[in-house]
């Protein structure tokens, strides 16, 4: 698409210069106009270490705070595309939900819609020229410095100074441009002129994939006659429409709920434009008493039209933000959610990668999925099911009644469950960037262990899985009774690791039981080596049998150990404010051995 539009736009460009020096003025404003926009979001993107993806997940908890939110951050990025981007990215990687993202979708429309009150009210009455070369100065000087913040203040002031400049260079290049070619010439009235030009707003926003440039021409040209002022209102319907094609194209790597946000964009703005065109004179009726009302001269069409603009976007807001809900119920069903095989990963979207904290809560949503699938493989290498954990007080009896042999492949689920979401997650993490704040980049270590503590939890269960099989099939029921305790201290001990999980998302302090499962797991390997010496010293099983559940009570507590530290990251970890508390509350190892001395005396 990008290339088509690439090779049409060319030869009309060339066509353009050929014929007049001041649409060479205008094409290069539109150029510096752009390129401030990008230099404004490379900027704003130095902020997103953490700190703005904190402040979203703060300020978007209702609707109307993730209104405020998408109209503030809109205002001052002067991008809604931007805003778009980010949001997608924090949907895919579930940060946020749908209600909120459509939230902020409204709340950017409006934001937007500050540009054209600055282009209008400011740039277009006082030589803004003047202020764009002291920003230029300063922004680039801040460019060259090594600090990131730095860098990134250096990056707004750049991309302020140039959008100064280009609209300085549009206005100064139509006031003159009436001598080679008058647009007014080509005015359109009545419907077809409302509908012409409203695509002609569509096309060129998609062109150039900002809305606010395509404003700029517009109210630049309706400020010196270039167009008519009806034609200017459809130019700005059709760059409110034509904007939504930036959040489709960031939608197109996001995962399903990244493509419903961008069909919501679609779908709000297109219904606002409409709804603006079929009542197109009583908008401009409204323009004329708020302008009267506001001292604004009836002949000020750039004013009026930053009027117009502000006023049927807080209409399409009006008409269509209570029923939110109902828009996710429609796309919902419009964009379903394919099922995705168990073996690919869910969470890892490049749509993420621009944003710390997204790619860090993408790898450990991911990681959670790797664990489910762990404790997928483990539990059916016990002939069980997740949902025999819900049986509390029967988990020893399932175990004990399950005497058939079972011959469960260890390898073919780990080769479909595991191998590749475990592959695309180290991927994702090693593709990330890592000129993060050191919390990131911490927790994406942390997320990595955790990954490989449950491969290790895997591996483990493989070895111990031969003998005990093989136990089943004994006659000596001694031995079978003793491995079906294996059995069932890793089942137990994966129960508590959920209802641990259950704890966190109840947001109550679980470091208790944090401390009490890694103190369970030694003690417990203590009283089953003891009770094993037993055995063989009363000779109720053989040396070698003996032997043989030392080890595999060896893997049982590397099991143990290794879903323990995986979950305590998953779980734990997640939180920060959870991660500095535990840090300095949990017990450490020798605090661990002194409790299991504790029970063990008792």
């Amino acid at each position: 698409m990008h290339k088509a539009l690439l090779l049409i736009v060319i030869p009309l460009l060339s066509y353009g210069f050929w014929l007049s020096e001041e649409f060479k003025g205008i094409a290069a404003g539109v150029s510096i106009f752009l390129f401030g926009m990008l230099s404004l979001e490379q900027g704003f993107k130095a902020f997103t270490g953490g700190v703005l993806e904190r402040i979203l997940q703060k300020t978007t908890n209702t609707t109307w705070k993730s209104f405020g939110f998408g109209f503030l951050s809109a205002s001052l990025m002067q991008s809604s595309s931007l805003v778009s981007i980010i949001t997608i990215s924090f949907l895919s990687a579930g940060l946020l939900d749908l209600v909120t993202g459509i939230g902020i979708v409204f709340g950017s429309n409006l934001g937007t819609t500050t540009g054209a009150w600055l282009i209008a009210g400011l740039g277009l009455k006082i030589n803004i020229a003047a202020y764009a070369m002291p920003m230029l100065v300063f922004g680039v000087l801040c460019v060259f410095q090594n600090g990131k913040q730095i860098k990134g203040i250096g990056y707004i002031l750049t991309g302020l100074g140039f959008l100064l400049l280009g609209i300085h260079y549009m206005k100064e290049s139509f006031e003159h441009f009436e001598s080679t070619i008058n647009l007014a010439g080509y005015a359109m009235p009545g419907v077809q002129g409302l509908l012409i030009y409203t695509l002609l707003g569509i096309i060129a926003t998609i062109i150039m994939q900002s809305s606010h440039a395509t404003m700029l021409l517009t109210i630049t040209a309706v400020s010196v006659h270039q167009i008519t002022y009806d034609n200017a209102l459809a130019l700005t319907i059709g760059a409110n429409v034509g904007t939504t094609v930036t959040a489709i194209i960031a939608a197109l790597g996001a995962n399903i709920q990244g493509k419903r946000l961008a069909g919501s964009h679609l779908l709000i703005n297109l219904s606002t434009g409409i709804f603006a065109l079929i009542f197109i004179k009583q908008f401009g009726i409204a323009v004329d008493i708020i302008s009267a009302n506001l001292g604004i001269a009836s002949s000020d069409h750039a004013m009026k039209l930053a009027i117009f603009h502000s006023l049927f976007n807080l209409a399409g807001i009006i008409l269509f933000f209570p029923f939110i809900n109902q828009q996710v119920n429609l796309l919902e069903k419009i964009f379903i959610e394919k099922r995705p095989a168990i073996f690919k990963p869910i969470y890892l979207d490049p749509s993420a990668m621009d944003f710390p904290e997204t790619v860090v809560e993408s790898v450990r949503l991911e990681s959670i999925h790797l664990y489910e699938n762990a404790i997928h493989i483990i539990l059916h290498t016990f002939g069980l099911h997740q949902r025999d954990l819900q049986q509390n007080d029967s988990l020893k009896q399932l175990i004990d009644q399950n005497a058939q042999p079972i011959e469960y492949d260890i390898d073919a689920s780990y080769e479909k469950r595991i191998k590749g979401i475990y592959s695309a997650i180290i991927a994702f993490i090693s593709q990330a960037g890592f000129t993060w704040e050191m919390t990131q980049s911490s927790r994406l270590s942390w997320l990595r262990e955790a990954n490989k503590h449950l491969v290790e939890a895997i591996k483990d269960t493989k070895h111990l899985q031969k003998n005990w099989v093989r136990a089943r099939s004994s006659t000596n029921q001694i031995r079978i009774d003793e491995y079906n305790k294996i059995a069932y201290q890793i089942v137990l001990h994966i129960q508590k690791i959920e209802t641990f999980r259950h704890e966190i998302e109840g947001n109550e302090l679980p470091l208790l039981s944090l401390d009490t499962l890694k103190a369970s797991i030694k003690n417990d390997d203590m009283q089953m080596n003891r009770a094993i010496e037993t055995l063989i010293r009363e000779r109720k099983i053989s040396p070698e049998t003996g032997s043989s559940l030392i080890n595999d009570s060896a893997y049982m507590r590397s099991i143990k150990k290794n879903l323990l530290k995986a979950a305590e990251t998953l779980f734990l970890h997640g939180n920060i404010g959870y991660a500095d508390v535990e840090h300095q509350l949990s017990l450490n190892e020798t605090e661990i051995n002194d409790v299991v001395h504790t029970m063990d005396t008792q």
